[in-house]
C-alpha cells in the first residue's frame, strides 16, 4: 500500500523543485521529506530520485507517479467524505483553512463562533497564507479551504479539480481625525480632495499600498507620506493623533477610536474575495458547514444577512451568494 503522506511529499518536490522548498511548504525537515520518498521507493519498487551534483532530480518513474497522484488523492478524499456523509450528514472532523490575514480577521474569526456553537464536533484550524500559496495548499491536500483575494484586479489562478466561489468585495475607506475638514463630509470623498493630506500608509509592496498608489495614479502631485506602518490599529492611533489620514480596508478595520471618523471614497479601491476548495471534498459535511458559516457572518447588530457592512457603519460591502456545496 502506498503511503499517502509520502506521495504528497513527492508531489511537492515535483511542484516546488527542491526537497528544501517541499519541506518548508509541508512543515517538515528536508531529512523527513527524504525519508518519506525513500519509503515510497520501497513501496513501489522503483527508484524515484537520482543525484544531480549536490541536488537530486526526480526520475521518469517519479514523474509518472506524480501525474497519477491527484486521482489517487481525490479518490481517497471522496471515500472519506462518503463515510462522513453516511452519518446523516452530521458535520464532524477537522477543516483546515488557509487565508490571508485580513480575511481571517474580518470573515473567518467571526464565523468560528457560529461553527463552535452549531457544530461542536467540527474543529477548524487556520493558517495565514497569501493567495497563491493558499491555493497550492488546497490543491496539495494541506488545506481544505482557502480564502483568497485578487491582486490589482487579477484573479488568482485555480487549477483543475478545485472549485472557486465569490464571497465578498472588500473596499477601502478613508480614516480621518475628528476636526479635519473631510470628517464633516456627508458624501463620498473625491480624490482631488486628498491632495493636501498627510498620510500614514501600509509598507511598499503590500496590497493596501498598491491601493494607495492608485488613489494618486492620475494626479500630478505626489502624496505627502509621513508614516509607513503595517499594523492598522497603529495607523488608527496615528490618525487619532491628528496629523494624518489613512486608507483602511473594511476587512482590516480595527476598532475605530473616538477621535477618528471613517468616510467613504468616491471610486474607492476594492478587491474581490473568493473561497477555494477541492471538488472531491464537496460531500464532506464539515466543509459544507464551515462554508455556510463563512458566508453567513452576522453583523454586530445581530442580523444574519451575510453582510459585512453591519460591522462597519457606512459600509456598502456585501457577500454575494455562492452555491451550497
Amino acid at each position: 500500500m502506498i503511503d499517502v503522506g509520502a506521495l504528497r511529499a513527492l508531489r511537492a518536490v515535483a511542484d516546488l523543485g527542491t526537497m528544501a522548498r517541499a519541506a518548508d511548504e509541508l512543515g517538515f525537515t528536508p531529512s523527513a521529506i527524504s525519508q518519506q520518498i525513500k519509503r515510497l521507493e520501497s513501496q513501489v519498487g522503483v527508484r524515484l530520485v537520482a543525484p544531480a551534483g549536490r541536488r537530486v532530480v526526480l526520475t521518469p518513474a517519479a514523474h509518472a507517479l506524480v501525474e497519477t497522484a491527484p486521482e489517487v488523492l481525490n479518490a481517497l478524499e471522496k471515500s472519506v467524505a462518503a463515510a462522513r456523509s453516511v452519518d446523516a450528514g452530521s458535520p464532524r472532523g477537522v477543516v483546515r483553512i488557509a487565508a490571508f490575514s485580513t480575511g481571517v480577521r474580518g470573515i473567518v474569526a467571526p464565523a468560528l463562533k457560529r461553527v463552535r456553537r452549531l457544530h461542536p464536533e467540527v474543529r477548524v484550524e487556520v493558517t495565514e497564507l497569501d493567495p497563491v500559496p493558499a491555493v497550492y495548499a488546497v490543491e496539495s491536500g494541506n488545506a481544505d479551504l482557502a480564502m483568497v483575494h485578487d491582486a490589482d484586479g487579477v484573479t488568482v489562478a485555480v487549477p483543475a479539480g478545485l472549485e472557486r466561489s465569490h464571497l465578498h468585495t472588500d473596499i477601502g475607506d478613508l480614516a480621518v481625525p475628528l476636526g479635519h475638514p473631510l470628517a464633516e463630509a456627508d458624501r463620498p470623498i473625491r480624490r482631488a480632495e486628498l491632495r493636501d493630506c498627510g498620510w500614514v500608509t501600509s509598507p511598499v509592496g503590500t496590497v493596501c499600498h498598491r491601493w494607495f498608489e492608485r488613489l494618486f495614479a492620475e494626479s500630478e502631485q505626489q502624496p505627502d507620506v509621513i508614516h509607513s506602518v503595517d499594523d492598522f490599529g497603529t495607523q488608527m492611533a496615528l490618525v487619532e493623533a491628528g496629523d494624518v489620514v489613512a486608507l483602511i480596508p473594511r476587512l482590516a478595520r480595527p476598532r475605530v477610536p473616538e477621535g477618528v471618523a471613517v468616510r467613504e471614497l468616491q471610486n474607492s479601491p476594492r478587491r474581490e474575495v473568493h473561497t477555494v476548495w477541492r471538488h472531491s471534498a464537496e460531500a464532506d459535511p464539515a466543509l459544507r458547514a464551515v462554508l455556510t458559516e463563512i458566508r453567513g457572518v452576522p453583523s454586530e447588530d445581530g442580523s444574519e444577512d451575510g453582510s459585512v457592512s453591519g460591522r462597519h457603519p457606512g459600509s456598502n460591502a456585501r457577500h454575494d451568494s455562492f452555491p451550497r456545496v
